[in-house]
C-alpha cells in the first residue's frame, strides 16, 4: 500500500466566519475591527505552531482580506520558507474594507456571484496576491467552486492545478440544521479528490478532452455514513466540527471519534489499489477566545492540537505523509494513471461502516466519471442514492443563472429527499431493489439486512453480500446478491443467485425494480417532460402526465426512461429473454416512475439485471 496522504491547510481569514459575531456581540458590525483582526491573526499563528510542531507541512490560503495585512503576508513568507508550506490563494475570506467599499455587498460566497463579477473578484485577488508575493499561486478554494468558475481561473492564471471545490452532502440537511439560513447547497459530488470535467465541478472529467486542469479536494474528509444520514457539519476530519456534534466526553475531553473517522480514511487504501487520502481545514472563526458551540477556548485549543498530533504521530511512524495541495495534484494525477496513461475511469470507491452509534451498517459508496452510487447493506444491497454525472450537467451557479444557490448535482434515486422505501402512507419511494414472491406473498429484499465483501476482478469492483433467508408460508428461500461495477461502463449489474430452496421443485417470481425521479432537494419537480418506454418488437410509451399508467412487454429489450431536465436516460436491461419487462407512471401523491422486470426462478437459477446510464441527448 501506498502511504496515507493528509493536506493541512489553514487559512488567515481576517474576518472569520462566526467570530465577528461573537468579538463583536453586543456591537454594531466593524469588520475592521482591530481586535477581531488581532485575533484572528493569533489563531491562525497558533495553528501554524501546532502543524509545525508535529512535522506537518501546511497549504496556507490567504485570503483576500489577508492580503491587506503586512503581518500574514510576511508570516507566510517566512513559514514557506522554513517549514516549506505552500503559499495558495482562498476565494473565501472575501469580506473586508476594501471588499465592501468595492463591490457594495454583503455576499461573501464566490459562486453566488454573476459570471462577471466572479471574474472581476478573481483578477482582483489574484492581482493582488501577485502584488504581495511576485508570482501566481498553483492552489485556490472556496466551499465550492462552479464549472465556469474553475474554467476561467484555469484560463486566466493556468498556474492553478488544485482547488477545494466542494463541500460533501453539504446540502439541504446541512441549510436545515442551520435553521434555514446557511446556503451551501451542494449535495451530489465526490466525498474525495477528483478531476473536475469542464461542464460540471461534481461530475468527473471522462477523458482528456473534459479536464479542467485542477485537481479538486473537498472541504473535509467527512463520515460517509453519518453525513449522508444527517447534518454533514458535524462528522469530519474538523475538530471543532465534532465538538460541535457533542462527540466526546465532557469529563475527560477525549474525542475517540475523531481518530477512528481519521482511521476508517486510511482503510479506504483497501478499496483504491493502495491510495488514501484525508484533508484537514478550520478556519480561524473556530477557535475563538471567548468558545465556540458550548466548548471553552482550551477544549477548542486542544482539539486541534491533538489532531494535528495525531496526523504528526503517524508520519512519524512511517504511515502518512504530508503534501501541499499542489504537490498533492501532481501526485494524485500520476497515481491514478492520468499523467501517464490518460486514463481517467479509476473509480473511488468506499466501504463504510458505522462508527459513530456502534450499529452493524454498511454504506458502499461508488464514483466515476459517470455515476455515483450508493448502496445500502441495511436494505438488502439496495441502491439508495444514485447521481447520473454520464450527463454531464450544464448547471449554472449564481445570480442571473436558474441556481443562484443550489449547486447540487442532481439525483435519480435519493432515499432521504424521496422516502427511499420506507414511505408514510402511499406510493413508493426512490430506490433499486427486488422483491421475491410466492404465492401472494412479497418480501422486498430491502427488509432484508446483511453484509458485504469487496473484491476487484480487472476493471470490475465487486460487492459480495452475505446470504440472506428468505421465510415464506411453507416455503424458504437462501438467496444471495453480488453487485458488478464495470470501470467506464456506465453500468451497474445486479446478480441475484438462489442458493438453496425448501422445496427444490418450487417456484417464485422475481421483481427486479427501479423507482426514480430528478430533483436536488425534498420537493417534487415537474415529471411532465418524462417518456417511459418497454423497448422491444413491441414498443410500448408513455408520456408522463400523473396519470398512474403501466405497459407490460414479454421479452422486453429494455425498460427505460428519459428525463429531460437532467440530460438523462436510464434503463434496466435483463439477462433473460424470458424476463417480462414493465414500465409504470406515478401520480401527484407519487411522482416517481417506476422500471422493471419479473421472472419466475426456481432453485439453483442466476438472474441478472442491468443499469444502465446515458446522456439523453
Amino acid at each position: 500500500m501506498d502511504k496515507f496522504i493528509v493536506n493541512i491547510i489553514h487559512r488567515p481569514e481576517m474576518v472569520p466566519e462566526y467570530s465577528a459575531t461573537v468579538t463583536g456581540q453586543g456591537k454594531e458590525e466593524d469588520i475592521g475591527d482591530k481586535a477581531l483582526l488581532t485575533e484572528s491573526l493569533d489563531i491562525f499563528k497558533t495553528q501554524q505552531r501546532l502543524a509545525h510542531e508535529n512535522g506537518l507541512k501546511v497549504t496556507i490560503q490567504m485570503t483576500y482580506a489577508s492580503l491587506f495585512n503586512d503581518e500574514a503576508v510576511e508570516i507566510a513568507k517566512h513559514d514557506h520558507e522554513v517549514y516549506g508550506d505552500e503559499i495558495a490563494l482562498s476565494l473565501l475570506g472575501l469580506p473586508c474594507e476594501e471588499f465592501r467599499e468595492k463591490y457594495k455587498t454583503k455576499d461573501f460566497c464566490i459562486w453566488m456571484f454573476s459570471m462577471e463579477d466572479k471574474k472581476a473578484i478573481v483578477n482582483d485577488v489574484f492581482e493582488k496576491f501577485h502584488d504581495r508575493f511576485g508570482f501566481y499561486p498553483e492552489s485556490t478554494g472556496s466551499y465550492y467552486m462552479d464549472a465556469e468558475l474553475i474554467n476561467y481561473v484555469k484560463e486566466a492564471y493556468p498556474s492553478v492545478k488544485c482547488a477545494v471545490a466542494t463541500c460533501w452532502e453539504e446540502g439541504p440537511k446541512a441549510y436545515h440544521t442551520c435553521n434555514n439560513s446557511w446556503y451551501t447547497l451542494f449535495d451530489g459530488g465526490p466525498w474525495a479528490p477528483w478531476i473536475p470535467s469542464k461542464q460540471n465541478t461534481h461530475a468527473p472529467a471522462a477523458n482528456q478532452a473534459e479536464d479542467s486542469g485542477i485537481v479538486a479536494i473537498p472541504h473535509l474528509s467527512r463520515d460517509l455514513i453519518a453525513c449522508y444520514d444527517g447534518n454533514g457539519s458535524n462528522f469530519g476530519t474538523h475538530p471543532q466540527n465534532v465538538l460541535r456534534g457533542m462527540i466526546y466526553d465532557t469529563k475527560t475531553w477525549e474525542y475517540p471519534y475523531l481518530y477512528n473517522l481519521i482511521d476508517q480514511y486510511r482503510d479506504l487504501e483497501k478499496y483504491n489499489n493502495g491510495y488514501a487520502y484525508n484533508m484537514m481545514f478550520v478556519g480561524p472563526g473556530w477557535m475563538n477566545k471567548m468558545g465556540r458551540w458550548e466548548a471553552p477556548y482550551d477544549l477548542l485549543l486542544k482539539s486541534y492540537s491533538d489532531g494535528c498530533k495525531y496526523y504528526g504521530d503517524l508520519k512519524k511512524e512511517g504511515k502518512l505523509v504530508d503534501m501541499t495541495m499542489s504537490e498533492f495534484a501532481d501526485h494524485y494525477r500520476k497515481k491514478k494513471g492520468i499523467t501517464d496513461e490518460k486514463r481517467y475511469t479509476e473509480p473511488e470507491c468506499a466501504l463504510w461502516r458505522d462508527i459513530l452509534y456502534g450499529s452493524d451498517k454498511q454504506l458502499f459508496w461508488y464514483c466515476d466519471p459517470f455515476m455515483r452510487a450508493c448502496v445500502n447493506m441495511d436494505q438488502g444491497g439496495a441502491i439508495v442514492d444514485l447521481r447520473p454525472y454520464v450527463a454531464k450537467l450544464n448547471w449554472p451557479v449564481g445570480i442571473g443563472t436558474p441556481h443562484v444557490q443550489d449547486a447540487s448535482y442532481p439525483f435519480l434515486i435519493q432515499e432521504k429527499y424521496r422516502a427511499g422505501y420506507f414511505t408514510h402512507y402511499a406510493g413508493e419511494g426512490t430506490v433499486r431493489s427486488a422483491k421475491l414472491c410466492y404465492k401472494g406473498e412479497e418480501v422486498d429484499l430491502c427488509l432484508c439486512p446483511t453484509h458485504a465483501h469487496f473484491s476487484q476482478e480487472g476493471n470490475t469492483r465487486i460487492l459480495t453480500l452475505d446470504p440472506v433467508t428468505i421465510e415464506f408460508n411453507g416455503l424458504t428461500v437462501k438467496l444471495q446478491t453480488k453487485e458488478y461495477f464495470e470501470e467506464g461502463s456506465s453500468k451497474i449489474k445486479i446478480e441475484r443467485n438462489i442458493l438453496e430452496m425448501s422445496d427444490p421443485d418450487a417456484e417464485v417470481t422475481i421483481d427486479e425494480y427501479m423507482v426514480a425521479c430528478y430533483g436536488t432537494t425534498e420537493y417534487p419537480e415537474d415529471m411532465t417532460s418524462v417518456v417511459l418506454k418497454c423497448e422491444g418488437a413491441d414498443e410500448k410509451t408513455i408520456h408522463y402526465a400523473y396519470k398512474c399508467r403501466s405497459e407490460v412487454l414479454a421479452g422486453a429489450t429494455a425498460v427505460s426512461a428519459v428525463v429531460p431536465p437532467i440530460d438523462t436516460k436510464v434503463s434496466l436491461t435483463a439477462s433473460s429473454t424470458d424476463a417480462e419487462g414493465y414500465i409504470e407512471e406515478g401520480y401527484a401523491f407519487s411522482p416517481m416512475f417506476k422500471l422493471g422486470y419479473k421472472k419466475t426462478i426456481t432453485d439453483k437459477e442466476v438472474f441478472a439485471t442491468w443499469l444502465n446510464l446515458e446522456k439523453a441527448n
